[in-house]
Order: C-alpha cells, then sequence, then structure tokens
C-alpha cells in the first residue's frame, strides 16, 4: 500500500510532462512568436520632488529572431511540440496577430 502511495507524486509529475490541448499549446506559443518578430522594449522615466531624475530601459530580443528565424516556424514548432498536433490555424490568420 505504501509503495502505491509514493508513487502518485511521480504519476502526477509524468502527467504534467504530457501534451497539453491544442488551444493551450497555441496561447503560450503565441508570445514566443510575437517575440520572435522584433525586438521588444520600454523606457521609464521619473523626477523626483527634490529635482533628481531617473530612468530604466527593457529591451527583449529573442535567439529566434537574432538567427532570423520565421515567426510562423517557431509558432508551429512550439504548438507541435507542445501538444503533438499542428495549429488549429496558421499565425498570420490570426486576428491578433500584428507582427
Amino acid at each position: 500500500m505504501r509503495a502505491g502511495v509514493a508513487l502518485v507524486p511521480v504519476l502526477l509529475a509524468l502527467a504534467a510532462c504530457g501534451p497539453v490541448p491544442v488551444a493551450q499549446a497555441e496561447r503560450d506559443c503565441f508570445e514566443r512568436a510575437r517575440l520572435d518578430a522584433a525586438p521588444r522594449g520600454e523606457v521609464g522615466f521619473g523626477v523626483g520632488s527634490d529635482g533628481s531624475a531617473g530612468g530604466n530601459v527593457s529591451i527583449s530580443v529573442s535567439s529566434d529572431f537574432l538567427t532570423g528565424r520565421d515567426p510562423s516556424q517557431v509558432y508551429d514548432s512550439c504548438v507541435y511540440q507542445k501538444s503533438g498536433q499542428p495549429p488549429s490555424r496558421p499565425l498570420y490568420s490570426r486576428p491578433d496577430w500584428r507582427g
């Protein structure tokens, strides 16, 4: 009986490694493809009441962008890897795609 109880966490961990539904894989992979289309960044700047100023810059660049991979290929392979199925529709036909 104890051996069966000890296997429950192992089985749950293995189940988490299995394929996910295509819709979930598409959501997970969409952001990766969006970052592959172009670098993203933000700049923040502020001035304190004592006149001091401060700022920060953040830039996100993916390795797929640097190597020139097509975001659609990245999306397709990511969805297939996560779900074991191709995407339900191409990346560029999604209404929320702005590349």
